[in-house]
């Protein structure tokens, strides 16, 4: 599974039009991150990615913003463990729920507590967290481990750590920084589908 994660500062061209390039190459589903923009802005930007996302045949999770999801009816959404945890029992509306995670406690609890799948990270050093140091592919491991729901590694990901990625039980791996700078993310997002099923 490849999921496509947005980040519009850091991207190298006109977003919309990054955004359709990613979705034409079909990946699995596109997270809508953009985290600091205002509920109103967010969700007039989440209509056209709606769109696109339509269009193309890409599943769209919304980040964090549950109201928003729930006004365009979008029925999947991506929080964080406290959100989730803190959220939950208002989430039925949703057909699939990923749970950002960053321990193995915390895994086990989304997971107990409903979670559709868990994204794990951050993995490997990562440009999107300078500050903050990588979690390694023993964290991933430990947390594929203790769910027996699908694990989504993200941070730091490329074609030379993917197979760590694979052989520490993920599922899928989230790219972010390289589908927003790359000159090509179509052809980035084949070369990672190819990587993955030789695997």
């Amino acid at each position: 599974m490849i999921i496509a994660v947005t980040n519009r500062l850091l991207c190298a061209d006109i977003f919309l039009n990054r955004i359709e390039k990613i979705c034409k190459a079909k990946p699995d589903a596109l997270i809508l991150r953009e985290k600091d923009l205002p509920d109103f802005d967010y969700e007039n930007l989440a209509a056209h990615i709606k769109k696109i996302c339509d269009a193309c045949g890409v599943y769209l999770f919304v980040n964090s913003k549950i109201d928003s999801a729930v006004n365009l009816n979008i029925r999947k959404i991506q929080l964080s463990f406290d959100s989730f945890i803190k959220n939950r029992d208002g989430l039925k509306c949703f057909e699939t729920v990923a749970v950002s995670v960053h321990s193995a406690q915390e895994a086990q609890k989304a997971a107990s507590c409903g979670a559709s799948f868990l994204i794990a990270g951050h993995i490997f050093e990562t440009a999107c967290k300078k500050d903050i140091a990588s979690r390694g592919i023993e964290f991933l491991r430990e947390i594929t481990k203790t769910v027996n729901i699908p694990v989504i590694a993200i941070g730091g990901i490329n074609q030379s750590n993917i197979k760590e990625i694979k052989q520490a039980g993920a599922k899928g791996i989230c790219l972010m920084s390289s589908l927003m700078l790359s000159e090509n993310p179509e052809g980035l997002i084949f070369q990672y589908k190819q990587i993955l099923n030789s695997l």
